[in-house]
């Protein structure tokens, strides 16, 4: 039997004055996806088959995998599951007929998929997007932000009535559907402003005060409009949150001030006045998007200990939402909990909930992990482990680089330079933005060797654990291109290091040839930079800033003018900005908004 309302506010057996443990739930969805790059962002609704026999074969096995999923991300601790979205399960009349019959079919199939949730004993959260739009819908109520608003009142109150089994949503307003979505609807950011977003909260609480669910509120934004710097600047977020006082709201922040980075301190947010009277909850990542997505080793331990250290001076802390898949565009395809080979993902998963729920230390949380999965080396992976942190911080990341605070207009710029989720960019530009930023070159290829270095024992390590050694064997080929291309932008040019290169990347193909173990793109160009260092280093002075506040020359240039003058090049010049830039995720376009 399902609870009632009033009883989804539960408390669990916890060392924690924690409660709600979420865990993506998306893996099962991707069974099937094609053997090219992956949309992780959310279920890839489009490419379900929705034709009577084709759908019955797929939905039971989403259902066999959701079932594994659930039991073992309940095995391990958690006590909630996220899942995509109100869009394709809320019904309206303003919808297309031929819509609507879809959106039929999806309910009817999610009420069977809810029902294992629940067995399993997972709470049930859903995702959305303010707002996603069908051409219909858009010709109603356009950009008018009181229609959005009562739109969307109408429309959540009709799922919660519709599906008791779900315990919230969690609304998302700061990025929308990537370029690559093609679905029945797609998602436009409608929320421009705090002020807005403060309309549209008081507008929904009620509605889920009255059926005791939970509204969930992501500051996560990739900068767009006035509302897009929330995830750091605390004027803006307390704008939001101006007489937000309700038991059914919880506000969910990315553990930094960008997205799933190392090297970024805790987010202050934590702190703020306003923030610490609102239930709150942190997400953190397992599954690591920007470094291999769980091909090989990227440990979150020691990051997340001190996070959690740090969390627990902080008041009204609700909980945590892992992602263990969802995330990112890139062609990894390791699901958590249901493919063997997911091992470092569910490594990850496990040491981050043990933290945040148990009080563990990383160390701790490894040993535990080892004695359930009966690892006979329990040393031995914590060593790999602790190593694997010091390799992806010194050698996937630049040091020097990665700790300096930098922001672009409202975004904090990410620590990671040259490596983009499955692409490697070596080229003359990288180039000079590296020997501009790295002060101290030889302490920088020191590390990066060091690190090098570091595999080979990995690789010892694993073999001592029963780890599988073929991803260390693949972490040293990729690295071993990042070191040669940090030799590339620090010592002095050559014919010889150009050689070296091209041959680096022929081999690396040669080894992980299409078809076969997904790898990285090498983007190696030598075609030269025409702006001189002198005047990139000027350029860099001017657009980027190492306050979070912004300057005089902010509010005048990059915040209106340079937007302006971005706009004006997309259209006349569209080939000046890169592909990757304008074909993936939502695209360049959403920073200058």
């Amino acid at each position: 039997m399902l609870p009632s309302p009033q009883l989804r506010y539960f408390a669990i057996l916890s060392d924690s004055p924690m409660e709600l443990f979420l865990i993506d739930a998306i893996g099962p969805f991707f069974r099937a996806a094609p053997n090219r790059r992956i949309n992780w962002s959310k279920i890839p609704f489009a490419r379900l088959n929705l034709a009577e026999e084709a759908r019955r074969d797929q939905f039971d096995q989403i259902g066999r995998d959701l079932r594994v999923f659930a039991a073992k991300a309940r095995a391990v601790g958690y006590n909630a599951a996220t899942l995509d979205d109100v869009t394709h399960l809320a019904d309206h009349p303003w919808y297309e007929p031929e819509i609507r019959a879809h959106i039929r079919i999806f309910r009817e199939e999610f009420r069977r998929l809810f029902r294992i949730v629940a067995d399993e004993g997972l709470a049930i959260y859903l995702t959305m997007d303010v707002l996603s739009f069908t051409p219909a819908l858009k010709a109603r109520i356009g950009n008018d932000q009181g229609a959005i608003n009562r739109f969307l009142c109408e429309l959540l109150a009709g799922l919660l009535n519709d599906f008791p089994e779900i315990s919230g949503v969690i609304i998302r307003i700061g990025e929308s559907d990537g370029r690559d979505v093609k679905d029945l609807f797609r998602s436009e950011l409608c929320i421009r402003t705090p002020e807005q977003l403060n309309h549209l909260l008081h507008g929904l609480l009620p509605v889920f005060e009255r059926c005791g669910r939970r509204l969930i509120l992501r500051t996560w934004t990739v900068g767009a409009y006035p509302v897009g710097d929330c995830i750091w600047r605390r004027d803006t977020l307390e704008r939001i949150l101006d007489r937000i006082d309700s038991p059914a709201f919880v506000l969910s922040m990315k553990h930094g001030e960008s997205d799933f980075f190392r090297h970024l301190p805790l987010n202050p947010q934590f702190f703020a006045a306003k923030a610490q009277k609102i239930q709150r909850i942190v997400e953190l990542q397992a599954r690591r998007e920007y470094e291999g997505c769980g091909e090989y080793p990227a440990f979150i331990g020691a990051d997340y200990e001190d996070y959690a250290r740090q969390l627990r001076q902080a008041d009204n802390m609700l909980g945590v939402s892992v992602w263990c898949q969802t995330g990112g565009w890139a062609p990894f395809r390791r699901l958590t909990y249901l493919d063997t080979d997911a091992v470092w993902n569910e490594i990850n998963a496990f040491v981050a909930l043990h933290i945040f729920r148990h009080g563990c230390t990383a160390h701790e949380a490894v040993c535990r992990y080892c004695r359930i999965e009966g690892v006979a080396e329990p040393e031995s992976l914590w060593r790999l482990l602790q190593h694997s942190e010091t390799v992806v911080k010194d050698l996937l990341y630049v040091p020097e680089y990665a700790r300096q605070t930098l922001f672009f207009r409202r975004v904090r710029i990410p620590p990671l330079l040259a490596v983009y989720w499955d692409s490697i960019f070596i080229n003359h530009s990288m180039r000079k933005i590296m020997r501009y930023f790295v002060r101290d070159p030889d302490e920088c290829l020191r590390q990066g060797r060091a690190a090098l270095d570091m595999i080979e024992q990995m690789r010892d390590l694993a073999q001592q654990a029963s780890m599988p050694v073929a991803d260390l064997d693949y972490m040293r080929d990729t690295f071993a291109i990042l070191a040669l291309a940090r030799e590339y932008s620090l010592l002095p040019f050559s014919e010889e290091l150009r050689q070296r290169l091209k041959q680096a990347k022929k081999e690396y193909k040669l080894q992980y040839p299409s078809g076969s173990r997904p790898r990285y793109k090498i983007k190696l160009s030598f075609r030269p930079f025409r702006l001189r260092r002198r005047y990139l280093g000027w350029l860099l002075a001017l657009f980027l800033r190492r306050q979070r506040g912004y300057r005089l020359i902010d509010h005048l240039l990059t915040l209106h003018l340079l937007a302006l003058t971005y706009r004006l090049l997309r259209s006349s010049h569209p080939r000046l900005i890169p592909k990757f830039a304008r074909k993936r995720a939502m695209g360049l376009d959403s920073i200058f908004k």
